[in-house]
């Protein structure tokens, strides 16, 4: 029997287990672990679960097609920052505004505490699965959390409710070189950006951590 519209929107509230792939033989800096990667992604996905399922029971949209595409990747990458550490001892949040990298070893700067530091792991989260983009071109340890499901303007283009999913976690140390800086033209106010290239895409990718298991 054919299910409502209503019925998968709200089977489409819970997301996917975690039952991919976890590669051992990856190397993770500063003391994260496996284990510790997991269990912050599970945490993610009951919170989400947990918010989506109060929305629809309030006929509200699940938060994924509320936020608008990039603050909701950010609250994926921001909701890591603070599991992480929860469970790694060795690590913990840069309480710097704004500072990077965003994860440093615990008590390697005063006060846990830099505006930028050559320590630590800089966290994104992202649909996308290349072409990632940051800031700034420079050294730094990228750990990147790619995910699946709906985004905002599915709504509007009547794309069936897909549930949240991590696709892929994968991340290693880059180098300047493994960026391109897109510069500002003058007169424009777009932040400035900076890309991964082909040889750091090589190099995180080499570095996977989990991937989901593609059905046969």
């Amino acid at each position: 029997m054919q299910m409502s519209l209503s019925e998968l929107e709200r089977q489409a509230c819970v997301p996917l287990p975690l039952r991919g792939v976890y590669n051992a033989g990856c190397s993770l800096p500063y003391g994260l672990t496996l284990d510790v990667l997991k269990t912050a992604m599970q945490e993610f996905l009951d919170f989400l679960g947990y918010i989506n399922l109060q929305l629809n029971v309030r006929e509200l949209a699940r938060l994924e097609t509320m936020l608008m595409p990039a603050n909701f990747s950010n609250l994926v990458g921001d909701f890591m920052l603070r599991a992480i550490p929860k469970h790694c001892p060795t690590l913990v949040k840069n309480v710097y505004h704004n500072g990077h990298p965003d994860l440093i070893p615990i008590g390697h700067y005063a006060g846990n505490s830099i505006l930028h530091g050559t320590d630590g792991i800089e966290v994104k989260a992202s649909r996308n699965s290349s072409g990632w983009q940051g800031h700034n071109a420079e050294d730094v340890w990228l750990l990147i959390f790619m995910f699946g499901g709906n985004r905002q303007s599915d709504l509007d283009n009547n794309v069936p409710p897909i549930a949240f999913r991590f696709t892929c976690v994968a991340g290693a140390a880059l180098l300047k070189s493994d960026w391109s800086e897109a510069g500002r033209r003058e007169g424009s106010r777009r932040t400035p950006t900076a890309s991964v290239v082909k040889s750091g895409y090589e190099k995180i990718m080499a570095n996977w951590i989990y991937r989901e298991a593609i059905p046969d």
